[in-house]
């Protein structure tokens, strides 16, 4: 983070030199100049020192000079203030430094400007001992702000990762004093396994820059930051509600078909899409939806979906299953089942007599066609 120091010019706080002839604006307390750097203090060599000066006229011609730069340069005028963004020089050894601000060749403003030693290339992917959730997200930087380095593409690869991640300087982020400060933000896959995975850094031509470890551990209860609160599976009917549902006690016929409710307090990042219930009472597993109806404002998250139940089961208590939170918490409720379900009136008539009519009628039709046929044959005989 850079620091910013303001700075009132010699011209509007004492008379020092004479201002006779000098672009001085009238506008300031005072009618001073005002000096505004951001980077006074902790620049490495390379790093960009921001200047901005206000109460000089805009046709002046103001310019800066300090031992940290290469030369003398113009400050470009820019909705009434004075504006350059210039790196230090990278040869510049460690020390503090004079500035100076000049307008039509006169002094207007002195400042001063700390450098500090250079730093070696580093790479960081998490604090060491950091352990990151599956479904966060994090940042990835490369810093190679140093003598020598001159690379402009860096990638990221990791089994952790879904794809390669490109590192990117941003002219306009918060590094913006570092130009040879890359960065990326990723996230972990919602479905991401406990382990620890190399996370490696390549160079534009595919040459390895440097290597990290990405430790990767869904949280569990207990932890500080496990706030899940779960709680079912529950069951209701299709004529009732999810408010009505129940925990124990549910009955269904075989045949039939039963709605399974699932609540969260804080589902995991990427819960939706991704909770099941199973059963061996049900035709299939049956995916749970994300409830984001009216009815459930104001309510925990919670999600259902309908279960068949199999035609083929004898009567008896079957158990219902939904893991959520990347398999830390699991959860286990029972349906009743007893006999078969009614026959619903909609259910039409009966296919297997439509079956065996149609195969019936289709014999006599049959039939039918052989004696016209066999009565043509003789005729022509």
């Amino acid at each position: 983070m850079k620091w910013t120091r303001a700075a009132v010019a010699v011209v509007g706080v004492g008379l020092m030199w004479p201002t006779a002839g000098l672009a001085v604006a009238d506008d300031g307390p005072g009618g001073g100049v005002n000096l505004l750097i951001n980077g006074t203090f902790d620049n490495r060599p390379g790093e960009l020192i921001d200047i901005d000066v206000r109460g000089i006229r805009a046709g002046a011609d103001v310019t800066v000079t300090s031992p940290v730069f290469a030369r003398s340069f113009r400050l470009a005028p820019s909705d009434g203030t004075h504006h350059a963004r210039l790196a230090v020089e990278m040869s510049t050894p460690p020390g503090t430094y004079p500035l100076k601000i000049r307008a039509d060749g006169k002094v207007v403003a002195r400042d001063q400007v700390e450098v500090k030693p250079s730093e070696r290339p580093t790479f960081h992917v998490t604090t060491p001992g950091d352990e990151l959730r599956p479904g966060e997200q994090l940042g990835i930087s490369f810093d190679d702000l140093y003598p020598g380095e001159t690379g402009e593409a860096f990638t990221v690869r990791s089994p952790a990762f879904p794809a390669p991640v490109r590192l990117a300087h941003d002219p306009k982020g918060a590094d913006w004093n570092n130009p040879r400060m890359f960065s990326a933000l990723v996230r972990l896959p919602t479905d991401a396994k406990d382990g620890t995975y190399k996370v490696e850094l390549t160079g534009a031509d595919g040459r390895t820059v440097q290597n990290k470890e990405l430790v990767v551990r869904a949280a569990r209860p207990g932890d500080s930051d496990y706030v899940g609160k779960a709680r079912g599976p529950a069951f209701f009917a299709d004529k009732d509600r999810p408010e009505d549902a129940r925990r124990s006690g549910a009955k269904i016929a075989a045949g039939g078909s039963v709605n399974v409710l699932w609540s969260d307090e804080s589902p995991d990042p990427g819960e939706e899409g991704r909770l099941t219930a199973t059963s061996p009472a049900f035709e299939r597993a049956v995916p749970l939806e994300r409830d984001d109806s009216k009815a459930g404002d104001g309510d925990d998250p919670r999600y259902f979906g309908p279960a068949r139940i199999r035609t083929d089961l004898e009567s008896g208590r079957y158990p219902v299953t939904v893991v959520s939170h990347h398999g830390r918490v699991k959860r286990t409720g029972h349906l009743v089942v007893a006999g078969s379900a009614p026959k619903s009136p909609d259910d039409g008539p009966d296919r297997t007599a439509l079956i065996v009519g149609a195969g019936t009628g289709g014999a006599a039709v049959a039939a039918a066609a052989g004696v016209v046929i066999f009565r043509r044959v003789r005729s022509r005989a």
